[in-house]
């Protein structure tokens, strides 16, 4: 066998398997907006709602039905919102900011990361993750605007995408939690 060949075969043997099988979302390193490393496997057992959020969208009330699908499923589901401002810059505060605002207007208790990129070359690992089949094992997908939703089953695997459109209440989410 080519040297060359090998060598890229132990290296893929040893991380995911190959380029085509995915990895796991519990493996990825996100932090919250305090600096805290979140540890995703603490929520094996229950579904994860992603959500990019931004405070200054028009979808931005949808922290009121975040919150209330938090608290309504807090047993089945964890949601997290993930400050992003590269949809007309809708979020430019920094994480004081994002914290308080969050809490003052929404009475946010849901987690919420540090302010990252959803798209493009600098996209967080959680959000190749999400967007990209071969490592979600499921499909391909853009992040179109603030407030797109990415539902994870309990055991990590993605289910589905929702646009900015499908409230946090809506059945295509809330089936999976009865």
């Amino acid at each position: 066998m080519n040297p060359i060949k090998a060598f890229v075969g132990t290296l893929f043997s040893k991380s995911s398997g190959n380029l085509n099988t995915p990895s796991s979302i519990y493996d990825i390193n996100i932090n919250t907006l305090a600096g805290k490393s979140i540890d995703l496997s603490n929520y094996k057992g229950k579904h994860i709602l992603f959500v990019n959020v931004a405070s200054k969208c028009g979808f931005t009330p949808q922290y009121k039905g975040l919150q209330k699908l938090h608290e309504s499923y807090k047993d089945k589901i964890q949601v997290i919102g993930v400050p992003c401002n590269q949809f007309g810059k809708q979020e430019p505060g920094d994480a004081n900011n994002i914290q308080e605002f969050c809490k003052v207007n929404y009475g946010v208790s849901f987690l919420i990361t540090e302010k990252i990129e959803v798209k493009g070359k600098s996209a967080h690992p959680l959000y190749q993750w999400l967007t990209k089949k071969h490592k979600n094992g499921v499909s391909n997908s853009s992040v179109k605007w603030n407030f797109q939703k990415y539902l994870i089953s309990p055991e990590g695997k993605l289910i589905d995408y929702y646009f900015s459109t499908t409230s946090p209440s809506s059945s295509k989410i809330t089936k999976y939690l009865k």
